[in-house]
């Protein structure tokens, strides 16, 4: 008896210490991770659900991806969403090829942006095999027991760029994520008038903070208790705008709730089924 209380201590010293953001889930649970990772001036969000692991954007190429992933022991991607074809959301996944990383299945959007990259991206696919779908809005994929809805784009919609980003709202219990790559103030508006009630727990800031997007009527909205912005220390661009920046505090009504990669690096997240968001 005495030995079994001394490994239920040590087990529990063991997921303190192991699992520093998901402290007040309850046990049993088993929580899905979202960590931004830091990739300089560009998107890749890495998701983890009881031991699977999904790719929203691959960030740009030369900047270490697909070593980071292989460091985290992500070596076998259920999917990889790729937002949009711009060089910042999908550069790393032009460096698969013999990297040792695997990729189950790729969805695009339907992006209608044409160009190297864009032909790159099929290439690649093509040459590892790997099943590539198009994502439109209704749709819906799966990561364990994490559901991710796709809200945009519509299928009738003629977008492009920074305006055909794939939206994802990730459900997983009482937790919401909201993931938008590069959408635009139109995107923004025509998205809400899709989703009247739209809301999330979370907040991935669109396109790095650009004013370009993040209004303050879509930011009001969604009403995320935390945000992120995967942006590179000083850039060209000054994202994230300080305009954006007094929204989003305005928003979160506590600036520490807004994280940004230049500033603190790759920034984590635990999504507990009862609790949400969990941030300690």
């Amino acid at each position: 008896m005495k030995r079994l209380r001394i490994l239920a201590l040590a087990g529990l010293c063991a997921c303190f210490w192991g699992c520093m953001y998901v402290s007040g889930s309850e046990e049993g649970e088993s929580p899905m991770r979202l960590t931004a990772l830091d990739v300089g001036q560009g998107l890749s969000v890495l998701l983890e659900q009881g031991g699977r692991f999904a790719l929203y954007d691959f960030g740009p190429d030369s900047v270490g991806v697909v070593d980071s992933l292989v460091a985290r022991g992500a070596d076998t991607l259920e999917w990889v969403v790729l937002s949009h074809f711009h060089r910042d959301h999908i550069g790393g996944f032009l460096e698969l090829l013999g990297r040792g990383v695997f990729v189950r299945r790729l969805y695009v959007g339907p992006d209608l942006s044409s160009g190297f990259f864009r032909d790159s991206v099929y290439r690649v696919a093509a040459r590892l095999a790997i099943p590539v779908d198009t994502l439109e809005r209704g749709e819906r994929i799966w990561l364990g027991g994490a559901r991710f809805d796709v809200l945009w784009p519509a299928d009738y919609a003629k977008v492009e760029g920074n305006g055909a980003s794939l939206v994802l709202l990730g459900r997983y219990g009482a937790g919401r994520v909201l993931l938008t790559g590069d959408l635009d103030s139109l995107g923004e508006r025509r998205l809400l008038e899709m989703n009247p009630t739209l809301s999330a727990e979370l907040l991935q800031v669109a396109h790095h903070g650009s004013a370009g997007s993040n209004t303050l009527k879509f930011l009001a909205q969604v009403a995320p208790t935390y945000a992120f912005v995967s942006v590179g220390a000083g850039n060209s661009y000054g994202h994230p705008v300080q305009s954006v920046v007094r929204k989003l505090d305005l928003v979160l009504g506590d600036s520490t709730k807004l994280f940004r990669t230049d500033l603190q690096g790759s920034v984590r997240f635990d999504v507990s089924p009862s609790m949400g968001i969990v941030r300690d």
